[in-house]
């Protein structure tokens, strides 16, 4: 039986040819992200702005704006809204309880799980959350601290296990797909939570994974070809590690459209931010990091003799056939 080969073993895509485009595109791509960002702002949950979320359900869409005049007549405070998937659910976002009093909090749900009853029937209460503006601060915090520390952590590693172009190279790939996510969510407004902070840093482990794979077949043909180009050895490691990394693609991209379509919308931010993942993370391995590493000055020592390659004579050779 013979094996599905998605990429044919003698492909040879001219990848750093189209680097400068490559370059001008994921810029842009940035500069859009920041804009967005800047712009239309990220729509935090509860677990970074604090307060109260009442989750409920309707039988059919809800009119949002009686809806809205339905809780503000109960003295809760300024409700935001939010509906999800095909409107017929409904978030209901209410200011923090000033009452450190569970039984407070417990009051307010249950006035307002009433009033939403009576106003619309047949609608009913899913869950709520509640976090305190102190909890949610030290969340940002600890947020913004475990991504920062882990891109330096990953930045360092390719360092000290390669060269100093290849930690600058992973960095400039990790914070490109940062930027793509955050602009994701503020075009989206999906809400930003915890739940995403998971998200982004399962990205970040996705996207390093695949470019590791990457760095250290570059480095293991700068040294088996050292005569070649750089642009010819990006080339010939990027294309020797695409069937690993399309198949790693694909059967990873199965699981989570299976999870969008069929997790509810609880989990379909998450799985936004993961599909969104594996294609500006696999995008930046191939054309980011990898062509950077030739802007960066990377070079093979061409005065060491080359090492031949298993199973051959050993005379040199100085780079692969065409």
């Amino acid at each position: 039986m013979r094996l599905l080969k998605i990429v044919p073993d003698n492909t040879n895509l001219p990848f750093v040819s189209l680097r400068k485009w490559a370059f001008a595109l994921t810029m842009a791509l940035s500069l859009a992200s920041v804009g967005l960002v800047w712009a239309k702002g990220l729509n935090f949950g509860v677990d970074f702005v604090g307060g109260l979320m009442i989750e409920e359900k309707f039988t059919t869409a809800p009119n949002v704006d009686q809806l809205r005049q339905t809780i503000d007549r109960l003295g809760v405070g300024d409700a935001q809204l939010q509906p999800f998937g095909d409107g017929k659910t409904m978030t209901i976002r209410l200011p923090v309880v000033e009452s450190a009093d569970e039984g407070a909090t417990n009051a307010v749900v249950r006035k307002v799980e009433a009033a939403v009853g009576q106003a619309f029937p047949g609608a009913t209460f899913s869950r709520y959350s509640t976090v305190s503006g102190k909890v949610s601060d030290e969340l940002i915090r600890n947020g913004i601290l475990a991504v920062v520390l882990a891109v330096l952590g990953i930045g360092l590693f390719a360092v000290v296990r390669f060269e100093w172009q290849f930690g600058v190279s992973t960095v400039v790939a990790i914070v490109h797909d940062l930027l793509m996510t955050l602009g994701f969510f503020a075009l989206t407004q999906f809400e930003f939570d915890l739940n995403i902070v998971a998200a982004v840093l399962t990205i970040i482990g996705y996207s390093i994974n695949d470019k590791i794979v990457i760095d250290d077949r570059i480095r293991e043909n700068m040294r088996r070809y050292r005569k070649m180009d750089m642009a010819g050895i990006v080339d010939l490691s990027v294309n020797e590690t695409l069937p690993r990394t399309v198949m790693t693609s694909l059967t990873i991209l199965l699981a989570l459209f299976a999870l969008l379509f069929l997790g509810g919308h609880v989990l379909r931010g998450f799985t936004a931010a993961m599909i969104l993942g594996i294609f500006v993370g696999t995008y930046s391995s191939i054309y980011v990091s990898s062509s950077l590493l030739i802007t960066l000055g990377l070079r093979a020592n061409p005065d060491a003799p080359d090492k031949p390659e298993r199973g051959t004579s050993g005379a040199e050779r100085v780079g692969p056939k065409g």
